[in-house]
């Protein structure tokens, strides 16, 4: 297990993921049905952002038991797909017109931000994962 070391921005990004995923079906989820019955396209929104939470948490996972060279993939997996995430609300998936909708106010900014750092934390721990490669070589 020579070439395998668990980095720490693996667990946190595990627990970002775990906190986005959680975060978008309760505090940060967008507006419930409408009277009609139908639901707005926040609602599917906050859905895909769900699914991309779960797949953000099993690379994630993968990420901490994985050698070097195949972590190098993963994080880079991670890191567009938290790109991504950032652009899901409103510019992907268009939210409610209104400004003080739950959606704009609550679930943007807060996916948005924890997106952010979790791209942040992928590349960082991309570099990291690089140079520990090249100087087993």
């Amino acid at each position: 297990m020579k070439n395998r070391k668990i980095h720490v921005f693996d667990i946190v990004i595990l627990i970002l993921f775990c906190f986005l995923a959680i975060g978008v079906i309760t505090f940060l989820g967008p507006c419930g049905v409408h009277e009609d019955g139908s639901y707005s396209s926040c609602h599917w929104a906050g859905r895909i952002l769900f699914g991309l939470g779960i797949v953000g948490i099993l690379e994630a996972v993968l990420a901490v038991f994985l050698q070097n060279q195949f972590r190098l993939g993963v994080n880079a997996a991670v890191f567009l797909q938290a790109v991504l995430m950032v652009m899901i609300p409103g510019k992907v998936v268009s939210l409610c017109g209104m400004s003080t909708m739950r959606c704009n106010l609550i679930m943007k900014p807060g996916v948005q931000v924890i997106s952010l750092v979790i791209a942040l934390l992928a590349a960082m721990n991309l570099w990291l994962t690089y140079r520990w490669i090249q100087k087993e070589k």
